[in-house]
């Protein structure tokens, strides 16, 4: 069993392996750990024209870590990034995609795009 610090560490480091990933492929990124009052989003970047919104979850293996995220966390994802496009003067119809990104306990990434999408 791991405590709240080995997690959050962890988490930190996972977030990490994701930026360098999104980079690799020629993304920017914009934010991480973006925070408002509805919640926080992983990483903010942007590839090409599209906004995207990354959340990153790091278990023993990527099935695992794609079954962590609970409604409740996509609902929060979406509120966040409501937010964040509202008080950075992007528009409703700003092209977004929302990513998971999985990281297994190697530390080997996963991206999924347009994980959210379906419920924006």
């Amino acid at each position: 069993m791991k405590d709240g610090r080995t997690g959050y560490l962890n988490g930190l480091a996972a977030e990490d392996i994701a930026a360098r990933e999104y980079q690799a492929r020629g993304a920017e990124i914009l934010h991480q750990r973006w925070k408002c009052k509805e919640g926080e989003i992983d990483l903010i970047a942007r590839q090409g024209g599209v906004l995207v919104f990354i959340e990153v979850k790091a278990r023993k293996n990527h099935a695992a870590a794609a079954e962590s995220l609970s409604p409740n966390q996509q609902q929060r994802l979406l509120n966040a990034a409501n937010r964040y496009l509202a008080e950075n003067g992007q528009s409703l119809d700003t092209e977004t995609r929302f990513d998971l990104v999985t990281v297994d306990r190697a530390g080997r990434p996963e991206i999924l795009e347009n994980a959210l999408n379906a419920l924006w």
